[in-house]
């Protein structure tokens, strides 16, 4: 077992089930010291074949994303396999609260096997990049047939110090009500689990299935480095 999964064995996993039942997300803090994760944002800087991309190019607002495409390097594999562990389990409940039939295998190795058997080639999980000015705007990634209701969002920037602005703001909309806005504080090394698109809510006649989208709010001053773990990849453009 990797360091990092022991780790986050440490957490009350049956209260983050519980977090992410009832408002779509849960906060893990300070999962990275602040030297860690000043470490990992410099791979922003760091020269490699992994594909940049403007968020301008792909209408999702201002700034850059740096995709790890099917190698990530470290330790964002480790990350992706330890959480997948742990977050399977709460992602079949989810299933089985639906009333589902499909229920994800307990590794992410057979999970993405399934992804390319599927046709979903393309590696989702990367590292975002705002300066002032730039934002990410709302959004999910939920395309293809095996979707993950899952993903990873951790601040490698320390607010007011590297940046102002740039929070992370998550968008939910019920039926017949009025979209939900909720802003999740991050603080440096810390990370969220948030629901990847949608989560079962319970209503007054039962369960029923919530849309949730998230972004980044608008850097006022420096530079914001983060990153978004997907464990499921998307269809090959």
């Amino acid at each position: 077992m990797t360091a990092f999964a022991n780790l986050i064995r440490q957490f009350d996993w049956v209260e983050i089930a519980r977090q992410l039942e009832a408002e779509g997300y849960a906060v893990l803090p300070r999962l990275l010291s602040a030297q860690q994760a000043t470490r990992l944002a410099s791979q922003a800087e760091t020269p490699s074949p992994h594909r940049r991309m403007p968020l301008g190019a792909a209408g999702l607002g201002q700034g850059e994303l740096v995709y790890f495409g099917a190698n990530p390097p470290v330790p964002w594999a480790d990350w992706l396999t330890a959480f997948y562990r742990y977050l399977a389990h709460i992602a079949n409940q989810w299933e089985e609260t639906s009333k589902t039939a499909y229920r994800f295998p307990a590794e992410l190795d057979e999970f993405l096997q399934r992804n390319r058997a599927a046709g979903q080639m393309q590696a989702q999980s990367h590292l975002n990049r705002l300066r002032r000015g730039d934002y990410l705007a709302l959004h999910q990634r939920s395309e293809g047939t095996h979707v993950f209701p899952l993903q990873i969002v951790a601040l490698l920037s320390e607010p007011g110090k590297d940046f102002t602005g740039g929070e992370l703001a998550l968008v939910e909309q019920r039926p017949r009500m009025q979209s939900r806005p909720v802003v999740v504080p991050l603080r440096v090394g810390d990370a969220a689990i948030v629901a990847t698109a949608t989560r079962p809510f319970r209503g007054a006649k039962g369960y029923y299935r919530v849309n949730l989208r998230h972004a980044i709010s608008q850097v006022g001053s420096g530079e914001r480095i983060g990153v978004e773990l997907s464990f499921h990849n998307r269809n090959t453009d």
